[in-house]
Protein backbone atom coordinates (compact mmCIF):
# COMPACT_ATOMS: atom_id res chain seq x y z
CA UNK A 1 0.00 0.00 0.00
CA UNK A 2 1.57 3.79 -0.96
CA UNK A 3 1.93 5.87 1.94
CA UNK A 4 -0.68 8.45 1.93
CA UNK A 5 0.23 12.23 1.04
CA UNK A 6 -0.36 13.28 4.60
CA UNK A 7 2.57 11.02 5.90
CA UNK A 8 4.77 12.03 3.12
CA UNK A 9 4.14 15.65 4.51
CA UNK A 10 5.31 14.66 7.65
CA UNK A 11 8.00 12.93 6.53
CA UNK A 12 8.84 15.71 4.79
CA UNK A 13 8.95 18.34 7.54
CA UNK A 14 11.09 15.81 9.57
CA UNK A 15 13.36 15.42 7.12
CA UNK A 16 14.01 19.46 6.01
CA UNK A 17 13.96 20.17 9.70
CA UNK A 18 17.00 17.71 10.03
CA UNK A 19 19.03 18.94 7.22
CA UNK A 20 18.88 22.36 9.18
CA UNK A 21 19.85 20.74 12.51
CA UNK A 22 22.78 19.08 10.80
CA UNK A 23 24.19 22.97 9.78
CA UNK A 24 24.29 23.29 14.06
CA UNK A 25 27.78 22.36 14.26
CA UNK A 26 28.72 25.70 12.39
CA UNK A 27 27.36 27.73 14.98
CA UNK A 28 29.06 25.44 18.17
CA UNK A 29 32.33 27.36 18.01
CA UNK A 30 34.59 30.40 20.11
CA UNK A 31 31.37 32.40 20.62
CA UNK A 32 29.32 29.48 22.26
CA UNK A 33 32.73 28.92 24.00
CA UNK A 34 32.38 32.36 25.30
CA UNK A 35 28.99 32.27 26.22
CA UNK A 36 28.89 29.17 28.03
CA UNK A 37 31.50 30.84 29.78
CA UNK A 38 30.21 33.99 30.32
CA UNK A 39 26.68 32.60 31.57
CA UNK A 40 28.46 30.36 34.24
CA UNK A 41 29.75 33.60 35.64
CA UNK A 42 26.43 35.86 36.16
CA UNK A 43 25.78 36.83 39.58
CA UNK A 44 22.74 37.25 38.61
CA UNK A 45 20.01 35.66 37.01
CA UNK A 46 20.17 34.82 32.47
CA UNK A 47 16.53 36.76 31.52
CA UNK A 48 15.87 35.49 28.35
CA UNK A 49 13.14 37.52 25.62
CA UNK A 50 12.24 36.71 22.36
CA UNK A 51 9.31 37.86 20.14
CA UNK A 52 6.40 35.22 18.77
CA UNK A 53 7.50 32.03 18.31
CA UNK A 54 11.23 33.00 19.39
CA UNK A 55 9.68 33.69 22.79
CA UNK A 56 8.02 30.65 23.14
CA UNK A 57 11.41 29.44 22.85
CA UNK A 58 12.97 31.95 25.05
CA UNK A 59 10.32 30.55 27.66
CA UNK A 60 11.59 26.69 27.24
CA UNK A 61 15.04 27.62 27.39
CA UNK A 62 14.64 29.84 30.77
CA UNK A 63 13.02 26.87 32.44
CA UNK A 64 15.58 24.26 31.56
CA UNK A 65 18.35 26.50 32.34
CA UNK A 66 16.97 27.20 35.89
CA UNK A 67 15.97 23.86 36.40
CA UNK A 68 19.91 22.97 35.66
CA UNK A 69 21.65 25.11 38.06
CA UNK A 70 21.26 28.56 36.31
CA UNK A 71 18.71 31.03 38.11
CA UNK A 72 16.97 32.35 34.55
CA UNK A 73 13.66 34.21 33.68
CA UNK A 74 11.53 34.61 30.61
CA UNK A 75 10.27 38.18 29.80
CA UNK A 76 8.39 38.97 27.23
CA UNK A 77 10.02 41.87 25.25
CA UNK A 78 6.45 43.52 25.18
CA UNK A 79 5.77 43.79 28.78
CA UNK A 80 9.96 45.11 29.17
CA UNK A 81 8.83 47.93 27.05
CA UNK A 82 6.12 48.29 29.14
CA UNK A 83 7.89 48.69 32.42
CA UNK A 84 8.88 45.66 33.43
CA UNK A 85 12.51 46.32 32.20
CA UNK A 86 12.83 46.91 36.13
CA UNK A 87 13.38 43.05 36.34
CA UNK A 88 17.07 43.34 35.07
CA UNK A 89 20.08 44.22 36.90
CA UNK A 90 23.46 44.77 35.85
CA UNK A 91 24.08 41.51 37.67
CA UNK A 92 21.83 39.62 35.00
CA UNK A 93 22.68 38.55 31.53
CA UNK A 94 20.24 38.59 28.70
CA UNK A 95 19.90 36.17 25.76
CA UNK A 96 17.47 37.73 23.20
CA UNK A 97 16.18 34.97 19.97
CA UNK A 98 15.14 36.68 17.03
CA UNK A 99 15.39 35.21 13.33
CA UNK A 100 15.73 38.12 11.73
CA UNK A 101 17.66 40.16 14.54
CA UNK A 102 15.57 42.98 13.33
CA UNK A 103 12.19 42.60 15.50
CA UNK A 104 11.12 46.02 16.61
CA UNK A 105 9.95 45.42 20.05
CA UNK A 106 13.56 44.43 21.01
CA UNK A 107 14.83 47.84 20.56
CA UNK A 108 13.94 49.30 23.21
CA UNK A 109 15.76 46.19 25.14
CA UNK A 110 18.81 46.35 23.77
CA UNK A 111 19.05 49.79 24.47
CA UNK A 112 18.21 49.52 28.05
CA UNK A 113 20.94 46.75 27.86
CA UNK A 114 23.80 48.69 26.46
CA UNK A 115 23.18 51.49 29.15
CA UNK A 116 23.31 50.25 32.09
CA UNK A 117 26.36 47.80 30.74
CA UNK A 118 24.42 44.24 30.64
CA UNK A 119 25.81 41.73 28.55
CA UNK A 120 24.02 40.32 25.35
CA UNK A 121 23.70 37.30 24.18
CA UNK A 122 21.88 37.20 20.45
CA UNK A 123 21.22 34.39 18.64
CA UNK A 124 20.06 34.80 15.51
CA UNK A 125 20.21 33.61 11.60
CA UNK A 126 21.14 36.92 10.44
CA UNK A 127 24.96 38.10 11.12
CA UNK A 128 24.52 41.81 10.44
CA UNK A 129 20.87 42.41 11.86
CA UNK A 130 20.49 45.01 14.91
CA UNK A 131 19.88 42.17 17.60
CA UNK A 132 24.30 41.12 16.93
CA UNK A 133 25.28 44.35 16.71
CA UNK A 134 24.19 45.23 19.82
CA UNK A 135 25.28 41.78 21.57
CA UNK A 136 28.84 41.05 23.35
CA UNK A 137 28.31 37.48 22.22
CA UNK A 138 26.86 36.13 19.04
CA UNK A 139 25.55 32.58 18.20
CA UNK A 140 25.15 32.71 14.57
CA UNK A 141 22.47 30.08 13.29
CA UNK A 142 22.65 28.89 10.06
CA UNK A 143 19.74 29.85 7.29
CA UNK A 144 17.99 26.23 6.41
CA UNK A 145 14.66 25.86 4.63
CA UNK A 146 11.86 26.29 6.99
CA UNK A 147 9.48 23.33 7.33
CA UNK A 148 6.40 25.25 6.03
CA UNK A 149 4.46 24.49 3.38
CA UNK A 150 5.16 28.50 1.98
CA UNK A 151 8.26 28.82 3.61
CA UNK A 152 7.50 31.17 6.22
CA UNK A 153 6.11 29.96 9.58
CA UNK A 154 8.66 29.77 11.84
CA UNK A 155 9.42 25.82 11.86
CA UNK A 156 13.20 24.50 11.36
CA UNK A 157 14.22 28.14 12.83
CA UNK A 158 12.79 27.61 16.36
CA UNK A 159 14.00 24.11 16.26
CA UNK A 160 17.39 25.56 15.60
CA UNK A 161 17.15 28.18 18.34
CA UNK A 162 15.84 25.22 21.00
CA UNK A 163 18.48 23.24 20.18
CA UNK A 164 20.90 25.74 20.95
CA UNK A 165 18.97 26.37 23.82
CA UNK A 166 19.63 23.28 25.03
CA UNK A 167 23.64 23.29 24.13
CA UNK A 168 24.02 26.10 26.27
CA UNK A 169 22.04 24.66 29.63
CA UNK A 170 23.79 21.22 28.80
CA UNK A 171 27.65 22.60 28.59
CA UNK A 172 26.58 25.06 31.32
CA UNK A 173 25.42 21.72 33.59
CA UNK A 174 28.92 20.23 32.67
CA UNK A 175 31.31 23.26 33.43
CA UNK A 176 29.26 23.92 36.86
CA UNK A 177 29.54 19.83 37.95
CA UNK A 178 25.81 20.26 38.32
CA UNK A 179 24.60 16.87 39.85
CA UNK A 180 22.19 14.65 40.31
CA UNK A 181 22.23 15.59 44.14
CA UNK A 182 21.77 19.19 42.52
CA UNK A 183 18.86 18.11 40.28
CA UNK A 184 16.71 16.56 42.86
CA UNK A 185 17.07 19.41 45.28
CA UNK A 186 14.94 21.50 42.37
CA UNK A 187 12.96 18.37 41.30
CA UNK A 188 10.98 17.35 44.74
CA UNK A 189 7.83 16.47 43.34
CA UNK A 190 6.42 14.67 40.15
CA UNK A 191 7.18 11.38 38.55
CA UNK A 192 10.85 12.76 37.86
CA UNK A 193 10.93 13.16 41.73
CA UNK A 194 10.54 9.78 42.59
CA UNK A 195 12.82 9.02 39.73
CA UNK A 196 15.59 10.48 41.84
CA UNK A 197 14.79 8.93 44.80
CA UNK A 198 17.75 7.54 46.54
CA UNK A 199 18.21 4.21 48.92
CA UNK A 200 19.01 5.86 51.62
CA UNK A 201 15.62 7.99 51.29
CA UNK A 202 13.57 4.82 52.34
CA UNK A 203 15.91 2.03 53.86
CA UNK A 204 15.19 0.84 57.26
CA UNK A 205 18.35 1.81 59.88
CA UNK A 206 19.76 0.96 63.22
CA UNK A 207 17.06 -0.83 65.49
CA UNK A 208 14.97 -1.65 62.30
CA UNK A 209 17.69 -3.90 60.77
CA UNK A 210 17.48 -7.44 61.39
CA UNK A 211 20.91 -8.23 62.73
CA UNK A 212 22.15 -11.06 64.44
CA UNK A 213 26.16 -11.77 65.64
CA UNK A 214 27.71 -15.35 63.80
CA UNK A 215 27.97 -17.56 67.02
CA UNK A 216 24.01 -16.56 67.37
CA UNK A 217 21.82 -19.65 68.01
CA UNK A 218 18.71 -20.47 66.12
CA UNK A 219 16.28 -19.15 68.73
CA UNK A 220 17.98 -16.12 68.33
CA UNK A 221 17.78 -15.70 64.79
CA UNK A 222 13.78 -16.99 64.55
CA UNK A 223 12.95 -14.56 67.17
CA UNK A 224 15.31 -11.26 65.21
CA UNK A 225 13.96 -12.71 61.90
CA UNK A 226 10.19 -12.73 63.29
CA UNK A 227 10.05 -9.50 64.90
CA UNK A 228 11.87 -7.26 62.06
CA UNK A 229 9.40 -9.14 59.44
CA UNK A 230 11.36 -9.10 56.81
CA UNK A 231 11.86 -12.34 56.01
CA UNK A 232 16.18 -11.83 56.37
CA UNK A 233 18.64 -11.27 58.89
CA UNK A 234 22.03 -10.06 58.45
CA UNK A 235 25.17 -11.65 60.19
CA UNK A 236 28.01 -9.68 61.55
CA UNK A 237 31.58 -10.98 62.98
CA UNK A 238 33.01 -9.10 65.76
CA UNK A 239 34.19 -5.56 63.79
CA UNK A 240 30.35 -4.81 62.89
CA UNK A 241 31.21 -6.62 59.65
CA UNK A 242 28.30 -7.83 57.63
CA UNK A 243 30.00 -11.26 56.62
CA UNK A 244 26.26 -13.00 55.46
CA UNK A 245 22.71 -12.97 55.81
CA UNK A 246 20.28 -15.78 56.39
CA UNK A 247 16.96 -15.95 54.56
CA UNK A 248 13.76 -18.01 55.80
CA UNK A 249 14.55 -20.89 53.10
CA UNK A 250 17.66 -21.03 54.62
CA UNK A 251 16.20 -21.68 57.84
CA UNK A 252 13.80 -24.16 56.34
CA UNK A 253 16.80 -26.24 54.13
CA UNK A 254 18.46 -26.57 57.61
CA UNK A 255 15.51 -28.19 59.50
CA UNK A 256 16.86 -31.39 61.16
CA UNK A 257 17.12 -32.67 64.60
CA UNK A 258 20.11 -30.89 65.21
CA UNK A 259 18.62 -27.13 64.22
CA UNK A 260 18.84 -26.18 67.57
CA UNK A 261 22.63 -26.69 67.87
CA UNK A 262 23.67 -24.56 64.37
CA UNK A 263 24.96 -21.16 64.68
CA UNK A 264 24.51 -18.07 62.17
CA UNK A 265 27.78 -18.77 60.65
CA UNK A 266 27.42 -22.66 59.81
CA UNK A 267 24.13 -21.90 58.09
CA UNK A 268 24.49 -18.28 56.68
CA UNK A 269 25.03 -17.24 52.95
CA UNK A 270 28.26 -15.27 52.50
CA UNK A 271 28.98 -12.58 50.57
CA UNK A 272 25.49 -11.32 49.37
CA UNK A 273 24.45 -8.95 47.58
CA UNK A 274 24.70 -4.90 48.81
CA UNK A 275 23.68 -1.70 47.58
CA UNK A 276 25.50 1.36 48.43
CA UNK A 277 23.15 3.90 50.26
CA UNK A 278 23.04 7.08 47.50
CA UNK A 279 21.98 5.02 44.86
CA UNK A 280 18.38 5.65 43.02
CA UNK A 281 15.73 3.30 44.36
CA UNK A 282 15.27 1.97 40.87
CA UNK A 283 18.65 0.98 40.74
CA UNK A 284 17.77 -1.40 44.08
CA UNK A 285 15.11 -2.49 42.23
CA UNK A 286 17.07 -3.56 39.40
CA UNK A 287 19.19 -5.17 41.36
CA UNK A 288 16.66 -7.53 43.68
CA UNK A 289 14.99 -8.45 40.26
CA UNK A 290 18.23 -8.97 38.38
CA UNK A 291 19.22 -11.40 41.51
CA UNK A 292 15.63 -12.71 42.13
CA UNK A 293 16.19 -11.39 45.64
CA UNK A 294 13.81 -9.66 48.09
CA UNK A 295 15.83 -7.83 50.33
CA UNK A 296 19.40 -6.01 50.16
CA UNK A 297 20.96 -4.56 53.15
CA UNK A 298 22.81 -1.23 52.54
CA UNK A 299 26.53 0.11 52.70
CA UNK A 300 27.99 3.44 52.58
CA UNK A 301 30.34 3.42 50.18
CA UNK A 302 33.37 5.03 52.32
CA UNK A 303 32.46 1.93 55.05
CA UNK A 304 31.54 -0.75 52.80
CA UNK A 305 31.44 -3.97 55.20
CA UNK A 306 29.26 -2.32 57.97
CA UNK A 307 25.37 -1.90 56.99
CA UNK A 308 23.67 1.11 57.58
CA UNK A 309 20.40 -0.18 56.60
CA UNK A 310 18.37 -3.04 54.99
CA UNK A 311 15.75 -2.09 51.81
CA UNK A 312 12.78 -4.38 51.23
CA UNK A 313 11.26 -4.92 47.65
CA UNK A 314 7.79 -3.53 48.51
CA UNK A 315 9.86 -0.44 49.76
CA UNK A 316 10.85 0.06 45.83
CA UNK A 317 7.74 -0.72 44.35
CA UNK A 318 6.03 1.32 46.63
CA UNK A 319 7.52 4.42 45.01
CA UNK A 320 8.48 3.32 41.69
CA UNK A 321 4.90 2.30 40.83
Amino acid sequence: MKRSRIINNGIEVINTELKGIRKLNKTIDKNFDRAVKALAKVKGRVIITGVGKSGHIASKISSTMSSTGTPSQYCSPTDMSHGDLGVISNKDALIVISNSGNSNELSNILSFAKKNSISIIGISSNSESELIKASNISLIIPNAAEACSIGLAPTTSTTMALIIGDALCVSLMKLKNFKMSDYKKLHPGGSLGLQMLQVKEIMHSNKKMPIVSENANMKSILIEMTRKSFGHVGVKNKKNELIGIITDGDLRRNINKYFFDLKAKMIMTSKPKLIVKDLLVIDALNTMNKNKITCLFVIDAKKKKSPVGIIHIHDCLRYVN
